[in-house]
């Protein structure tokens, strides 16, 4: 406020003249701090006027501005007007008692058209219908506005002609609710043109017309058309409340499906958690098993420094090595034959295991019993090599007799040694081409179940969006969701029965590779045996792994049970809301039809009224056209003598202004 009035004082000294004491003392009370800026009665300068009109535009702060009774001249009007044009904050404008003609008229006018901020004018006790032209411009404004609802327009000498053109500006104005038109000279002719506006008006609320000559008939008939848009109004608005409380409604339905929806993509979600837990776990077994895998090659390569020892124990030995190597080979074809009986004995296992998992761990434990057999013979024939080195150290006095057939021999046995190797390299090759395999597997699992996953989130996708557009179908789109659910459900135990039976697969290679590498090397039947208990414990975790996703799939099951409830619990209670809601909305729509009634009844009594009226109306007319031109006359001597009253107002007005500005008070002010 302080920034408004150094700038009001700027400009008056711009402009060589002194700003006003009564403006300044009114910018420094508390009400111009409020928003409200009270200039009534106060005589405003040219300067002033110029001034205030260069700093209303734009955001000024005030909220209310009142220039009732101030004396302004034309063309101080027209430059507050000017200024509150383009004003984005007054909403209340008071400019009553400033006998405002055509330039003001016209001035209105224009703010009316351009401003968009002010709700009430006040231009009571002013000259606005004196000239037509200047009136006819202001109602061009109110015309074209669409913010203003209040108008107050007593005592402005307003004459039918003015009426006529007020009405024809109401007729497309659709914000104005209150219009006071009393103590001017509407007439007959102007209630009647005010009557017919209302017909297309449906916004005006409140019209005064006391004062007016206007026949009572008239007067009852304007009553009757404003209690109308009220009633209309009112209707409308609750009509409105009804439908803001039905689109609440509806955006609360929405919104709980939607968290339907997301707790389910939520559940999706953990799903495929779960699901990369377990490719996880299924990634760790099988770096278990390529750590199993590097053991028994380091196992092999051991072996390989056992047979070189062995070999130069051969190169050492003398006249009994043939007899040592007919053991040897011997008990390799005992071993081959338990090996052979053994490759049977798991072949039956991993057909037993196809059809039950309880046989498989019966006969893991026969396999572990044989083991303990096999490893007793091991131990003898471990007895049997410790007595044969024995007599190889009892017979060495011999050696030199037969160092040319050892000598053959070891040639023999180098050979052998090279076929084992080679022999050794194959099932090397064999068992990383399985291995090779396996993973190749498993990647295309994990795509697989990623595709599948894929296709069931856009499947997800299309049902939501299928929701939101139907609603009125939600009992349909719930029962395909439903078959959906239950091929989703499908799939899933099927692809649980695939992996499932693809993980026995697996264990049964493993088991068939375990058999092989323990053929190979049965020098290590100990740790051997390690690795069979670990399959069982293995065995055993796929078995509880397997329940584990049987509770889960049961666990689906129930989940997808209990939505299915709930979802059609919930279809029932929109029914029966959306039935409550159609016999509210039958009801007022009963009720609105009983209102149109009354109304057309209303209108045909009207419509009675007026024919019967008419007549009466005609016989008068000619009554009426003798008063008028007695009016005109009377009209014509009370121009003359508010125009005689005007001028004394005028010469009173300077002659106050010259005797404040020769006053003291004056003078001091001049000074500063």
């Amino acid at each position: 406020m302080e920034q408004f009035e150094q700038d009001y004082a700027r400009l008056c000294a711009a402009a060589g003249a002194a700003p006003q004491e009564a403006v300044l003392r009114r910018l420094r009370e508390p009400a111009a701090a409020r928003g409200r800026l009270d200039l009534a009665a106060q005589s405003l300068s040219l300067q002033t006027c110029s001034a205030l009109g260069r700093l209303l535009p734009g955001a000024a702060p005030f909220a209310a501005l009142a220039l009732g009774d101030c004396g302004l001249s034309e063309e101080g009007v027209r430059l507050l007007l000017h200024g509150l044009c383009s004003n984005t904050t007054v909403k209340s404008l008071d400019l009553k008692g400033n006998n405002l003609r055509t330039m003001g008229a016209e001035a209105l006018g224009k703010l009316l058209r351009q401003n968009k901020s002010i709700r009430s004018l006040t231009l009571e006790w002013n000259s606005l219908g004196m000239w037509e032209e200047g009136f006819s411009f202001f109602c061009q404004g109110l015309r074209a506005n669409n913010f203003l609802q209040h108008l107050d327009l007593r005592n402005n000498q307003i004459n039918h002609h003015g009426a006529g053109e007020l009405a024809m500006a109401l007729t497309q104005n659709s914000s104005l609710q209150e219009l006071d038109l009393r103590w001017n000279n509407i007439g007959l002719l102007g209630g009647r043109a005010l009557l017919n506006c209302l017909h297309s008006n449906k916004t005006l609320k409140r019209l005064e017309l006391a004062g007016n000559d206007v026949p009572g008939d008239i007067l009852k008939a304007v009553e009757q058309a404003l209690d109308h848009n009220q009633d209309r109004e009112a209707i409308l608005s609750e009509a409105q409340n009804q439908v803001n409380i039905l689109s609440k409604e509806v955006l609360s339905l929405k919104d709980e499906k939607n968290k339907q929806f997301m707790d389910f993509v939520d559940t999706v979600d953990k799903q495929k958690e779960e699901r990369a837990r377990s490719e996880k776990m299924s990634a760790a077994r099988v770096r278990q098993l390529q750590e199993a895998l590097d053991e028994q090659y380091s196992i092999m390569n051991s072996l390989k420094t056992k047979l070189q020892i062995t070999e130069a124990a051969l190169a050492l030995s003398e006249q009994k090595v043939h007899n040592l190597g007919e053991l040897l080979n011997a008990m390799k074809q005992e071993q081959n034959s338990v090996a052979e009986c053994h490759f049977r004995e798991l072949q039956q296992q991993k057909q037993e295991g196809a059809d039950r998992e309880g046989r498989l761990l019966h006969d893991l434990s026969a396999a572990s019993e044989k083991n303990l057999l096999l490893r007793n013979q091991v131990d003898e024939l471990e007895r049997k090599c410790k007595v044969q080195q024995d007599q190889l150290f009892q017979v060495k006095q011999d050696l030199t007799n037969t160092t040319a057939e050892l000598k053959l021999r070891a040639v023999e046995a180098e050979e052998r040694l090279e076929m084992e190797k080679r022999r050794f390299k194959q099932s090397l090759e064999d068992l990383e081409s399985l291995r090779v395999k396996e993973v190749d597997r498993m990647t295309q699992h994990m795509e697989a179940s990623e595709r599948s996953m894929h296709n069931r989130i856009q499947r997800l996708e299309a049902i939501r969006i299928s929701l939101e557009e139907e609603l009125s179908q939600v009992k349909a789109a719930a029962l395909t969701e439903r078959g959906q659910a239950e091929e989703e459900l499908i799939k899933v135990r099927s692809q649980a029965r695939v992996e499932e039976k693809q993980r026995l697969e697996h264990l049964e290679e493993k088991l068939r590779l375990m058999t092989e590498s323990r053929d190979e090397a049965q020098n290590c039947c100990l740790k051997q045996k390690e690795m069979v208990a670990e399959a069982q414990a293995k065995a055993k975790q796929l078995s509880l792994y397997a329940d584990g996703l049987r509770r889960r799939l049961d666990e689906l099951q129930q989940d997808l049970d209990s939505k299915e409830e709930e979802k059609v619990t919930e279809v029932n209670k929109v029914k029966v809301e959306l039935q409550e809601k159609i016999g509210h909305l039958e009801a007022e729509r009963t009720a609105q039809d009983g209102l149109r009634e009354k109304i057309a009844a209303l209108e045909r009594q009207l419509k009675a009224l007026s024919s019967n009226h008419r007549e009466a109306l005609l016989d008068k007319e000619g009554e009426i056209s003798l008063l008028l031109e007695k009016l005109r006359m009377k009209e014509a001597e009370i121009s003359r003598v508010r125009e005689d009253e005007a001028q004394r107002a005028s010469f009173l007005q300077n002659a106050i202004m010259a005797y404040v500005q020769g006053s003291p008070l004056g003078t001091h002010g001049s000074r500063k």
